[in-house]
């Protein structure tokens, strides 16, 4: 998928939907999966909550997702007091190349994926 970056989420959600059932289907051509920079791997559909990526060299990182399930967590309110709740939860492992990314750019990057998922409200287009 060429310039990602210039997709809206919704976009490049359909864009990603279309790739995967045209893979599925054995119908995707070689150059459409060739010059890719980032790859998002989810091993949670199989049962997973963690896994270690390896990135497929040229590209420059790679993001693990892993299953989706419900846990305790201790939950801060406004005057500071703590509760347990039972929320989802989910992990995300992130393998980048050290040459290509700084760690502190791969470490605001997961700060911010943490903060849309935790603070999703928008609906898809």
């Amino acid at each position: 998928m060429n310039r990602a970056e210039t997709l809206s989420f919704a976009e490049l959600a359909r864009t990603i939907a279309d790739l995967a059932a045209r893979s599925r289907a054995k119908k995707l051509l070689p150059a459409e999966t060739a010059g890719s920079t980032f790859t998002l791997t989810n091993s949670g559909v199989f049962g997973g909550e963690y896994g270690t990526p390896i990135i497929n060299q040229p590209e420059s990182a790679i993001l693990a997702i892993g299953g989706l399930r419900k846990e305790p967590v201790v939950i801060t309110d406004a005057e500071g007091g703590d509760t347990i709740a039972i929320r989802s939860v989910q992990y995300y492992c992130l393998g980048f190349d050290h040459r290509v990314i700084d760690g502190a750019d791969s470490g605001k990057f997961m700060s911010v994926i943490k903060q849309v998922l935790e603070n999703w409200d928008k609906p898809l287009d």
